[in-house]
């Protein structure tokens, strides 16, 4: 039986045409032949034209496509191929019949016309393994002639990609040697608890439903199809929340390392405080160290937010930049620090680029600006979100009425902090101010606190309250602490003692001189002062200041305009028109005392001394008294630029300057200047606010402080300045009562006695006299002090003159005997 090419084709059309052979039939594999066009004897256009043929002749067209059908038979093979009959015709075969010749008369030829053979594409074979692991992997590209195309790679991942599950887990081992752990998960997942005490009660409400339970079972009879947010596998976080894996926060290790066991515990208070774990829907809090105990230093890392503005004081700018790069190291962070180097236009531009980027976009996660240039700038911040506000030196925002608060209060920021070491400088209005800055509305509005707290306090608090008044301000008192003690930190410099040499700090009473007490008996009775504390255009502050002007020196006293008439009371051969002259210490108690401090410190010590005032004509005269001494001195106030200010300081810190003296403006400089090349300071005279008595005093023991710290504050005994001191002490009793929670202070004073400011007291002390003391007897202690208390000097040493000669300082050890120094308040450090 033989086999047929088509039936060979059929059962496998991929079969090598060679391998079939011809059958005894003559069947087999055909003889193809180029196909030709059939032409036609007579056409129709032939006929029309009489039968007459078309002169020109068309061209053969050969219409194969390929050379499937020259190449397929012997041919193709290499075979020689058939001989040629008569005439060319190829000579007959073996197995080809009649029937096939007589169609090939007839113009038919009956053969199969096999399909073109499929095309087949090239198979690459891998290269081996050893020769191509080694290569690195580079993109292809397309080079043409003299045509090089660059070819720039990108961080676009080829194609979508999956991402991998990556397992939560701490930034830094809480098990590793002195790890500091700000929050467990095991002991401080307060949201946790929250949740599951919220779907308990949920659960409950749905039991006690009947309504919920029917509805319930009827949608599960129902079978209710998914959402479309189901089926698309979109999870509502706030709902799985609490099925995410939650890792202890450890503190970056560069700072645990540094932080002393107080800053420790301001870290941990600052990070539950400002995430709503000690109070709920509250994120704000004050940091209310006193002076020195390094509040800056427990701030720089947030790894909870994305951004961070500081805000303080413009002398301060450069010190936060500083401080970022001493705890953090350097290129840890990059802060965008705006001073006063920067112009208004770059500073608008940085801000509107800081407030562009967002996640990890953003590479200066810290601007820090003055509280006047960020004023500026809020427009451009805008509805920003802010991680976290931070105000050094925070008790710039008191009144909640000026533009500096209610500007900063627009930032668009839940997360509020305030450093400040004075929450209360003057009344409890200055507190409300700030704690409604962290937390507005949590105390409600200023009408509200006016009446519930302030009030009832500042009446308990007086000396001559009745027991009424002040049980209802102990009351008030007591709420107001439970609402807002949770959100205060708040230490003393006793913790400083630990770290820092023995600091010994005294309220020096000066007399004052003869002088100085005839101008004031005369200018108490002239009819200039009366003039002015009378009528409606009274100026009781004009006379503060001459007063306040006799008892530093009478040569700051403008005569012509404020004491006219006065001449009959100066001594022998005084002429203030002379302004060459030198100046005479003698004229001044405080001013002769000052000198013979400078005198016996620069003969027997090597120790260096900073002279602060309120006022810079009273710097003028130190600075001549410096001269008249041949004591080299630097001065800071208002007048210098502030970016030279902390030349100044690092000049008189260096022990090598030849520096003595830094003549210090506390309104300038008494805010985070650290001025650790001396270790003696005197405040020569005391201002209203006691804040800024307390900045400056703070500026000599402070970290880096090597030797034995002595501080001196200036009273001239029995005149204006005493008052102040007064009014002082009964603001930090205050702020001891409220901020401190110290319920054993003593009412001392009333509201009559600091208003006789223009009484001349002859007493040594009219301060200790309304102290009462009991541990005194006929003016002198008998009594230690069973604890001191930095901020009421009524628990401090009580010395008088007599009592100087055992004193631990020798410049006051020297004044005992002397006329100038009539009793001394001191408090020692522990």
């Amino acid at each position: 039986m033989r086999r047929s090419f088509i039936e060979a084709v059929k059962q496998d059309p991929n079969v090598d045409l060679s391998t079939i052979q011809s059958g005894a039939s003559g069947f087999g594999i055909p003889d193809l032949k180029p196909f030709k066009v059939p032409t036609s004897t007579s056409g129709t256009r032939s006929r029309q034209l009489g039968g007459t043929r078309a002169s020109t002749k068309r061209q053969r067209v050969v219409f194969t496509e390929n050379d499937f059908y020259s190449n397929v038979g012997p041919d193709a093979e290499g075979e020689p191929a058939q001989k040629k009959g008569k005439k060319g015709k190829p000579a007959k075969k073996d197995d080809d019949s009649d029937d096939d010749g007589a169609k090939k008369k007839r113009g038919f030829v009956d053969r199969y016309v096999a399909p073109p053979a499929p095309k087949l594409f090239p198979v690459y074979r891998p290269k081996a393994f050893d020769s191509i692991i080694n290569k690195q992997f580079s993109l292809p590209g397309i080079k043409k002639k003299g045509v090089i195309l660059e070819i720039k790679p990108t961080l676009r991942p080829l194609g979508t990609r999956q991402v991998g599950e990556v397992l939560p887990a701490p930034l830094f081992d809480p098990l590793a040697d002195h790890a500091i752990v700000l929050w467990d998960p095991t002991t401080d997942d307060i949201e946790a608890q929250r949740e599951l005490e919220r779907m308990q009660r949920e659960k409950q409400e749905r039991d006690e439903s009947e309504d919920a339970a029917a509805s319930e079972l009827d949608r599960e009879r129902k079978k209710v199809h998914k959402s479309l947010a189901e089926i698309l596998g979109i999870v509502d976080r706030k709902k799985t929340a609490h099925l995410i894996k939650k890792v202890a926060v450890v503190i970056d290790p560069r700072l645990s390392a540094k932080l002393r066991p107080h800053q420790v515990s301001g870290v941990k208070f600052l990070y539950r405080a400002t995430t709503g774990m000690i109070e709920e829907n509250n994120f704000g809090c004050i940091m209310a160290d006193e002076m020195g105990l390094g509040k800056t230093s427990p701030l720089p890392n947030k790894q909870l937010i994305d951004k961070v503005i500081v805000v303080c004081p413009a002398s301060l700018v450069r010190n936060w930049a500083n401080e970022l790069v001493k705890w953090l190291g350097e290129g840890a962070t990059n802060p965008l620090a705006l001073d006063d180097k920067t112009n208004m236009a770059d500073s608008v531009r940085q801000v509107r680029q800081w407030c562009s980027t967002k996640g990890k976009q953003v590479v200066t996660p810290i601007l820090i600006a003055s509280y006047e240039r960020l004023r500026n700038l809020v427009a451009e911040i805008g509805e920003t979100e802010v991680g976290l506000l931070l105000a050094d030196e925070g008790h710039r925002l008191k009144n909640y009425k000026n533009d500096t608060y209610m500007t900063l209060h627009k930032i668009n920021c839940k997360r509020r902090v305030i450093l400040t070491g004075t929450p209360i400088q003057n009344d409890l209005k200055e507190y409300f101010s700030l704690l409604n800055f962290c937390n507005p509305g949590s105390l409600g509005n200023d009408t509200d606190f006016h009446k519930t707290f302030e009030m009832p306090i500042l009446k308990g608090r007086d000396a001559l309250a009745t027991d009424k008044e002040k049980e209802r301000g102990d009351a008030a008192m007591k709420e107001l602490a439970g609402k807002v003690n949770k959100l205060i930190i708040r230490r003393t410099n006793d913790l400083l003692s630990k770290y820092l040499p023995v600091k010994y700090e005294h309220v020096v009473f000066c007399s004052i001189s003869q002088f100085q007490l005839d101008l004031y008996k005369w200018f108490m009775a002239s009819p200039e002062m009366k003039a002015l504390l009378k009528g409606k255009d009274s100026q009781p502050l004009a006379v503060i200041n001459t007063l306040r002007k006799v008892v530093n020196h009478p040569d700051l006293v403008e005569w012509g305009k404020e004491m006219p008439g006065s001449e009959s009371c100066w001594p022998e051969g005084y002429d203030p028109r002379d302004r060459r002259a030198r100046i005479n210490p003698s004229l001044s108690g405080k001013m002769a005392v000052l000198d013979r401090f400078l005198t016996r410190m620069s003969a027997e010590t090597d120790d260096k001394l900073v002279l602060i005032s309120n006022f810079t004509s009273t710097l003028d005269l130190l600075a001549k008294l410096c001269d008249n001494k041949k004591l080299g001195w630097l001065r800071l106030d208002g007048s210098q630029a502030i970016s030279k200010r902390q030349k100044l300081v690092d000049q008189f810190n260096d022990p090598t300057s030849g520096k003595v003296v830094f003549l210090l403006s506390s309104k300038a400089g008494g805010c985070g200047i650290n001025l650790i090349g001396a270790n003696r300071l005197v405040l020569f005279d005391p201002d209203w606010n006691p804040a800024s008595d307390m900045q400056a005093l703070a500026r000599v023991w402070r970290d880096g402080q090597k030797k034995d710290c002595f501080v001196y504050r200036f009273v001239a005994t029995g005149t204006v300045e005493e008052k102040i001191f007064q009014r002082q002490s009964h603001k930090q009793n205050l702020s001891s009562v409220v901020v401190d929670s110290k319920e054993d202070m003593e009412r001392y004073f009333s509201g009559n006695d600091l208003r006789q400011l223009f009484s001349l007291n002859p007493s040594p002390c009219e301060t200790h006299d309304l102290f009462k003391c009991k541990r005194c007897k006929d003016g002198r202690q008998v009594l230690k002090a069973p604890a001191m208390l930095y901020g009421d000097t009524s628990t401090w040493n009580h010395l008088r003159n007599e009592d100087l000669a055992k004193n631990h300082d020798l410049l006051l050890r020297a004044e005992h005997g002397i006329e100038g120094v009539t009793a001394c308040f001191q408090y020692i450090s522990t």
